[in-house]
């Protein structure tokens, strides 16, 4: 049937998502879900909204989640005028790059991050530039000293995990003025500082995040946008002449009340912080070179051992990890944070898979 297809889609070549098998007794560490379950309240929610309402379309504009986004942000002085919703970041990023980022002039992102972006790029026919990271996989801003039409990165970055400073974000708002800045902002809970912050004061920041992550909602995909009410409105565009309903009552209802328990949300994040540290040190006394992260995964590469051989290794063990077959980063594998059982099994498989090369 490709006869039928059209040009556009000839062209594309697809972004393909970690694997998602159904195996019993699986160790499943590569897709970066949090090892923790979601807010009893959103469950409670959920509950809730299972009702004859189910019959009634939801809120197109999603009002409840957008109050309650803006008032998890109210010490930044956010307001609902300044939130975009939809279902999970990655369709709130395809929005952002056909009303924010085509451009005459070529859009800027690293040449090690999320795989997504080019993809985007082929869809929407928008020219772009990769910008190499540095010798240590660090987003290094005075590389985006060039003419752009527009600059995004994942902050902290992805696949590496490595954080750049608030700081620095500001110093490369305050150097392109007149260009979008967008951070993806997919890991920030798990050890920085949010870009949000910086929004009331640059016009041309948006800033990307998703409860996937920190808030354990990868299943009912709710994404959103923080950013000056411009940038917003040209994001509604788009979204109403697309989908005019992309969340449903049971995905606002539960975004809503994980937004609201503050609690279950600061207890989880940081028990994936404590895992995530405490699996770096026994990874690096296996002999592991592990990036500095500030995500819910870690990328690490053993100096004697190939990587692909270590991801074959533990999936023979029922433990999947995430290996990317491209250039710089063949070596090394993105581990998610698995919960404290999930971590020793695979540092027990790890010694036994090192062991057994050295015999």
């Amino acid at each position: 049937m490709s006869r039928l297809w059209s040009a556009v889609v000839r062209r594309l070549t697809p972004y393909v998502p970690g694997e998602q098998p159904r195996l019993p007794g699986l160790v499943k560490l590569n897709t970066n879900e949090n090892p923790y379950g979601p807010s009893p309240r959103v469950l409670e929610a959920l509950r809730a909204e299972s009702a004859d309402t189910l019959r009634l379309y939801p809120d197109p504009n999603a009002e409840r989640l957008k109050v309650a986004i803006a008032g998890f942000f109210a010490a930044d002085r956010i307001l609902p005028g300044q939130v975009f919703v939809g279902n999970g970041s990655d369709e709130v990023l395809a929005h952002v790059f056909l009303a924010l980022l085509k451009h005459a002039r070529p859009l800027l992102f690293p040449d090690i991050s999320y795989s997504f972006y080019p993809v985007y790029c082929g869809l929407y026919d928008i020219e772009f530039v990769t910008v190499p990271l540095s010798d240590d996989y660090a987003i290094r801003v005075d590389d985006y000293g060039r003419p752009n039409g527009g600059i995004i990165f994942p902050n902290p970055n992805a696949p590496t995990g490595c954080l750049l400073p608030l700081a620095e974000i500001e110093r490369l708002l305050t150097a392109h003025p007149d260009s979008v800045v967008v951070i993806d902002e997919a890991y920030i809970d798990f050890g920085g500082e949010t870009a949000i912050a910086l929004v009331n004061q640059f016009a041309n920041l948006l800033v990307v995040q998703t409860l996937s992550k920190s808030r354990s909602l990868a299943g009912l995909r709710v994404g959103f946008a923080v950013g000056h009410a411009d940038l917003i409105e040209a994001l509604e565009r788009v979204k109403n002449s697309f989908n005019s309903y992309p969340l449903d009552r049971l995905a606002i209802a539960g975004a809503v009340a994980a937004m609201d328990d503050r609690e279950h949300f600061e207890t989880t994040r940081q028990a994936v912080m404590r895992s995530r540290d405490e699996l770096i040190s026994a990874m690096e006394n296996l002999g592991f070179s592990v990036l500095p992260s500030a995500a819910n995964f870690i990328f690490a590469r053993h100096p004697q051992h190939d990587a692909g051989t270590l991801a074959d290794a533990l999936r023979q063990r029922s433990i999947i990890v995430r290996h990317f077959r491209q250039p710089r980063v063949e070596q090394f594998l993105r581990i998610t944070i698995g919960n404290d059982t999930q971590c020793k099994t695979l540092l027990a498989a790890l010694r036994e898979i090192l062991a057994a090369a050295s015999a």
